[in-house]
């Protein structure tokens, strides 16, 4: 088995890729009680916990969402399971909109690092 299966785990009926992640997606990078998002790679498809177990997990460099795809699900709330597009997400004020569970509001620092952002 590959190393990155080994580092997974099962949350609401998708494999979230990582170190450490929990029942919730929080990873051993992020696991605040906010933390609660995993995020699909555009690089791989893959659900990762955070930037960072990407790039301890895979076995590529991660690339961003082009704007012209924000309309994709790439966003996963770890409360409930809903999937959220990019935009639905960047719009979401650091919450759910199915649940209202509260996500990481300081998470806007790393959204260059999965989105591509313009200015």
């Amino acid at each position: 088995m590959p190393e990155e299966q080994k580092q997974a785990n099962a949350v609401h009926g998708e494999l979230i890729y990582g170190v450490g992640v929990d029942d919730h997606t929080r990873c051993a990078h992020w696991h605040g009680e906010n933390d609660i998002i995993a995020i699909r790679f555009h690089c791989c498809e893959r659900w990762y916990g955070c930037f960072e177990c990407h790039t301890e997990c895979a076995n590529h460099p991660a690339t961003v969402w082009p704007t012209v795809e924000w309309d994709r699900h790439a966003i996963l709330c770890g409360a409930c399971g809903q999937k959220l597009t990019i935009t639905e997400y960047l719009n979401s004020d650091s919450g759910c909109p199915a649940c209202g569970a509260a996500f990481n509001p300081n998470c806007f620092s790393h959204y260059h690092l999965y989105f591509a952002m313009t200015t």
